[in-house]
């Protein structure tokens, strides 16, 4: 008979798409930012439209990869061009972006997040690893997650291996004794495991893995439930081995 695997020290979370829905908060926190803009900045409003400042936002990330590691910047930098191209008051941006990382932060975690995290952190040290800018202090889930390494303070991205292994390192644990989550097969699930952390795939939406011949999750679990009830399945703790 197989014996089981000891419990993992740590587990790693993702956060958007993993512990909550971000697209249609990203939607909502746009549609908050052009109404500010019409209110406080209506030459850009009446020159751009949602549309086509995210498409400015795209041609500056082509032409300036790094802003790839920090979403929130490309965001500043484009509204920045924005504002000047029409001849706004640059100085507003950052009450814009403050506008926006308010309503950006609005998220609404998945049901099973909050009870998931309080069961589990009492087996394990928590952390997560995120390419994105959610606030966990403003969100209110902070006091669930002992580290979190994000890639606009770390200077490095999901896959990067050195951003799943600093998040192993805030942790003061080693990266066989760690388990990733994220909903992402390649950022998350290849990336983390090919730094030397095993990996889940959290596939809330009943996705069809079609990298299968590429990429093999440790586990593939729809919500937090789901995983902890694995690792109850198929490990042990370390004091049971």
């Amino acid at each position: 008979m197989t014996r089981r695997q000891a419990w993992p020290k740590a587990v790693l979370f993702d956060l958007d798409d993993t512990l909550w829905p971000i697209a249609p908060v990203i939607l909502e926190a746009e549609k908050l930012l052009y109404a500010w803009l019409g209110q406080h900045a209506p030459r850009v409003a009446e020159r751009f439209t949602i549309d086509s400042l995210r498409q400015a936002r795209l041609e500056l990330l082509a032409a300036r990869p790094e802003f790839g590691i920090d979403l929130g910047a490309l965001r500043h930098a484009g509204l920045v061009a924005a504002f000047e191209q029409v001849g706004e008051d640059a100085g507003k941006v950052e009450l814009a972006m403050t506008e926006f990382f308010a309503a950006r932060n609005a998220v609404t975690p998945y049901q099973d997040v909050v009870p998931g995290l309080e069961r589990l952190k009492k087996q394990v040290l928590v952390g997560s690893v995120t390419n994105g800018v959610a606030d966990l202090q403003t969100i209110g889930l902070a006091h669930h997650f002992q580290a979190s390494v994000a890639a606009r303070a770390f200077g490095r991205a999901k896959p990067d291996p050195g951003i799943f292994l600093a998040g192993c390192a805030a942790l003061d644990v080693a990266p066989s004794d760690t388990l990733y989550v994220g909903d992402d097969l390649l950022l998350d699930v290849q990336g983390a495991q090919r730094a030397g952390l095993r990996a889940a795939w959290m596939n809330r939406t009943g996705k069809v893995n079609d990298l299968a011949g590429e990429v093999s999750p440790d586990v593939e679990v729809s919500s937090l439930d789901e995983l902890l009830d694995w690792l109850e399945t198929h490990h042990l703790h370390e004091h049971q081995v």
